[in-house]
């Protein structure tokens, strides 16, 4: 996590701890005070009001400690309140799975998640559902417990709460990508659960039902839902259907089009050794991001919530395409070495996706 992202993540908690407390945001706030200088007078009156048996006040103080990265106090805290908070006991078993400021537990953390996830009481919340989607994640990747498909597929399914919008819209969006895999294909369950996590919002799900319309996968083929999902995802800064878009763009033979979307969603190229990427949500969102460095990949992953895997194919098709209207002048100007260059990256980032590409310019379908 940035530093950036760190300090906008505590300014969060800071606005909503003083929504609850009106005493300590008229006695932590003072003018020109510092931001740290505001964190440090919120500890302290947290504390006061935790020591006097205030739980939510000592949840707070705890989640604070986390957000600033002080883990081994955040630590101390929820444990000390995770037999009453459910909330403690999952930040608990975030620490112990993640080893964040403590050794790796992940035996531990998988029965603190577990517990959230079947705590009995409603105060638990929609924590409950977050809890089995993660549970669910580490049975699909045998991470601390045995790999299990139909476990992973039971906890999902219990998390997703048949598309409640206030359940794991994750848990929905996972659901179809779950469906897709070949071990668990049902492409119209898949179709289906996209359809409930697009409606509640998913990113990932909305580029997932275009290229489903697209192909006709699960769904009668609709061109025209498709364009309309990829563009809409696209804009919202969904890099998969960034890279769909182009391709469609590029079969509907409006090569300029095509191009002008893949020179922006693939690259700016300085030279053969570095790659610069820009992509632009709807919300303004810009991420400037080098192809051969993960971290920033996975800084997209995090501000869009898709996943990487899906993130290099959206950048590999993209820079194909665009390689190719290069190649052919079609859009723009042929350009040999840069032709060289963008093939060259593309199957570097996905080496799969460019290999069933260069076999559709092979049959003469690019």
């Amino acid at each position: 996590m940035t530093c950036r992202e760190l300090n906008s993540r505590t300014s969060k908690l800071l606005s909503e701890i003083h929504e609850i407390y009106q005493d300590i945001r008229e006695e932590s706030i003072q003018p020109a005070e510092t931001s740290g200088r505001s964190v440090e007078n919120t500890v302290i009156l947290l504390k006061e009001k935790a020591e006097r048996g205030d739980l939510q006040a000592a949840f707070l103080l705890g989640q604070l400690h986390y957000e600033e990265g002080r883990y081994a106090e955040a630590e101390i805290i929820f444990d000390g309140i995770k037999d009453e908070d459910p909330r403690a006991l999952y930040q608990l078993a975030v620490i112990y799975y993640d080893g964040l400021g403590t050794k790796e537990d992940l035996h531990k953390a998988i029965e603190y998640m577990r517990t959230v996830a079947f705590w009995d009481s409603s105060e638990v919340g929609c924590i409950r559902y977050t809890a089995l989607y993660n549970l669910g994640r580490s049975y699909l990747e045998g991470y601390g417990v045995e790999a299990s498909s139909a476990e992973a597929e039971r906890l999902w399914l219990l998390a997703a709460d048949d598309g409640n919008p206030n359940a794991s819209v994750k848990a929905q969006s996972s659901l179809g990508m779950f469906y897709c895999r070949p071990e668990t294909l049902d492409l119209r369950k898949a179709f289906a659960w996209h359809s409930e996590a697009c409606g509640n919002g998913s990113l990932e799900s909305q580029g997932a039902l275009g290229v489903m319309y697209l192909y006709g996968h699960g769904v009668q083929k609709d061109p025209d839902a498709a364009l309309f999902c990829l563009k809409e995802a696209a804009e919202r800064g969904n890099v998969y259907a960034q890279g769909h878009l182009t391709a469609c763009y590029y079969h509907r033979k409006l090569y300029s089009r095509a191009a002008a979307l893949g020179e922006r969603y693939s690259a700016s190229c300085r030279n053969h050794e570095e790659h610069r990427f820009v992509f632009c949500g709807k919300n303004g969102f810009v991420l400037t991001l080098r192809v051969c460095g993960y971290e920033d990949i996975s800084a997209i992953a995090r501000h869009t919530d898709c996943l990487e895997e899906y993130i290099r194919k959206g950048i590999a098709i993209a820079m194909f395409y665009y390689a190719r209207c290069l190649q052919l002048g079609r859009g723009v100007l042929k350009n040999r070495d840069r032709v060289k260059s963008y093939f060259s990256q593309a199957a570097r980032i996905d080496p799969e996706i460019c290999k069933e590409l260069q076999m559709d310019v092979v049959h003469g379908r690019i």
